[in-house]
């Protein structure tokens, strides 16, 4: 069975550091080889359900970076097969949106270009249909089946990502304490296997709502939760610290 990641993908000069792609090569290469890879990025908010198509173009959707990054491509195997098991997957009353034309968005091809540089792995992107964690759980258990057919499933996000309160943009840039405060208390509850109280981090949480103005970048680890065998069991917690003052904490579940 392949484990389900929740891992932090940065912004395109993540491709860049030395220090946080190396930690995600490196995650990558002690992981079983997937068979396919899905992966649900903060950066395609969509209801109903929505699959990327595959063979389209990547999804640049980033501005004020070096133009390297926009001629960066990422062409993976065909997924038609892992697209038709996803819809198969979802309730009747839950249709799928199957795109004819959108490819990865950066929240998604920028970490498997570190994690799976030779592209020879097929991929598929599924959206982002809400924000309820309880829901999103739900997602996540329906998929959890994959991951016994040797599916990667990962939650793209960032665990805090208070980009309008940051004074610096360095990647070394120290971490403000609404940033620290709300790692510490995911953290803990991860470390507990506390999905109660994750979920309730609108209430509960520390460094809110400077940690997540808008919680999209949250959302995906409840995905990543749900698919987890035992969802109250702790997971592995692969990579921690700060990036440009932001968590890249990112989680390993079995």
């Amino acid at each position: 069975m392949m484990p389900a990641l929740y891992i932090g993908h940065g912004a395109p000069p993540l491709l860049d550091d030395p220090v946080w792609s190396g930690q995600l090569r490196s995650w990558a290469g002690d992981l079983p080889r997937p068979k396919a890879i899905l992966i649900v990025s903060a950066h395609w908010e969509s209801a109903p359900i929505s699959l990327t198509a595959s063979g389209a173009p990547l999804v640049y959707d980033f501005g004020g970076f070096d133009p390297k990054y926009f001629r960066m491509t990422y062409e993976t195997p065909d997924a038609t097969a892992l697209a038709q098991r996803v819809a198969a997957m979802m309730p009747r009353t839950e249709p799928v949106h199957q795109h004819a034309s959108r490819g990865l968005d950066h929240g998604a091809w920028v970490p498997l270009r570190i994690m799976y540089p030779e592209a020879d792995i097929p991929v598929l992107q599924l959206s982002l249909p809400t924000h309820d964690p309880a829901t999103l759980i739900s997602l996540g258990e329906r998929l959890r089946p994959l991951r016994d057919e040797g599916v990667l499933i990962v939650g793209s996000g960032f665990l805090t990502h208070g980009l309008p309160f940051l004074t610096e943009f360095r990647i070394d840039a120290a971490a403000p304490g609404w940033s620290q405060e709300f790692d510490a208390w995911a953290g803990e509850a991860m470390a507990r296997g506390d999905v109660d109280t994750l979920a309730d981090y609108a209430h509960r949480a520390p460094g809110m709502p400077y940690a997540h103005p808008t919680v999209e970048h949250l959302s995906p680890l409840f995905v990543t939760l749900g698919a987890a065998s035992r969802p109250d069991e702790p997971g592995e917690q692969v990579i921690d610290g700060f990036w440009m003052g932001l968590s890249k904490r990112s989680l390993q579940v079995a």
